[in-house]
């Protein structure tokens, strides 16, 4: 495979922003990956993230590892549309994970896409081993120009703030990210002083979305949530301009499963439009400094 990358990071498409904006798989989630490309031009964004990998049994599979078909008209749609791939999904980190037998092919198609980031879970109770192979997997990945990020979830062995940057301590020196998602960070009643405690060098990008009043009680509700009922940026409670201030001004992918069976490319491009006042209110502080 040719590792060159297909989209510097500084370049976007469509509608100048102050920060990158992509569209998160799980928002069109019934979308191939070369689908999501086109939608997410169509919609408006600078940028999109592609599911290689399913991250459950119910999902859509594609063949989307190594250069298929379907791989190669992905890229070639990234280069007709001038859209940046931010991030690819989903690398489960489990007890028995070998990081180098088993990931190679997935971020082999990432460099060859142009990615810039993984998406990483945690699914490993021993916290110890966890850091182990996530510092392994930064130092693997970074041999084809990604980075892996550790977003913690409810549902997950890593279920907020505090216990995923006790695991990117121990990476030491490694290139890892920490990947804040809203609902999540809302969901474990984080605040905005924890997310100003995080080494922002750890924030490589941010997920956003708006969630529902109250909070769910169970772990099922949680993850249904997560999955498949989130609602646009701004039409929640989640106080998202505190969060985003709160943070790095690093590129937004926007992940916002919704309720709402209209076509994918209008729900995207809804979601964009009501993620953009949000982030120009978090950011107006930025630029008058930058000015």
């Amino acid at each position: 495979m040719n590792f060159l990358r297909r989209n510097p990071p500084g370049r976007t498409a469509g509608r100048p922003s102050v920060r990158q904006v992509s569209l998160a798989p799980l928002t069109v989630l019934e979308f191939s990956p070369p689908q999501m490309v086109t939608c997410a031009a169509e919609a408006g964004y600078d940028a999109v993230g592609l599911r290689l990998i399913p991250a459950t049994d119910a999902e859509p599979r594609h063949p989307s590892i190594g250069t298929t078909p379907m791989i190669r008209e992905t890229r070639q749609r990234l280069d007709d549309t001038g859209l940046s791939l931010l991030d690819i999904e989903v690398l489960r980190l489990r007890p028995d994970t070998r990081v180098r037998e088993e990931f190679g092919p997935f971020l082999e198609t990432g460099a060859y896409l142009g990615a810039r980031e993984v998406l990483v879970t945690g699914n490993d109770p021993d916290h110890h081993r966890l850091a182990d192979n996530l510092a392994e997997l930064s130092e693997f990945a970074g041999t084809f120009g990604v980075v892996p990020n550790l977003e913690p979830m409810p549902w997950t062995d890593v279920r907020d703030l505090r216990e995923a940057a006790s695991i990117l301590r121990r990476c030491e020196q490694r290139q890892v990210g920490l990947l804040v998602d809203a609902l999540h960070y809302d969901r474990t009643d984080a605040t905005a002083a924890d997310l100003q405690a995080l080494a922002p060098n750890w924030i490589r990008y941010i997920q956003i979305c708006d969630g529902t009043s109250p909070r769910p009680t169970s772990l099922d509700e949680l993850q249904y949530q997560g999955r498949n009922a989130r609602l646009f940026p701004g039409e929640g409670s989640i106080d998202l301009v505190a969060m985003l201030r709160s943070l790095p001004g690093v590129p937004i992918s926007i992940e916002a499963p919704i309720q709402w069976r209209a076509p994918a490319v209008v729900r995207a491009r809804a979601a964009l439009r009501a993620a953009r006042p949000v982030i120009a209110v978090a950011d107006s502080d930025r630029v008058s400094l930058s000015a």
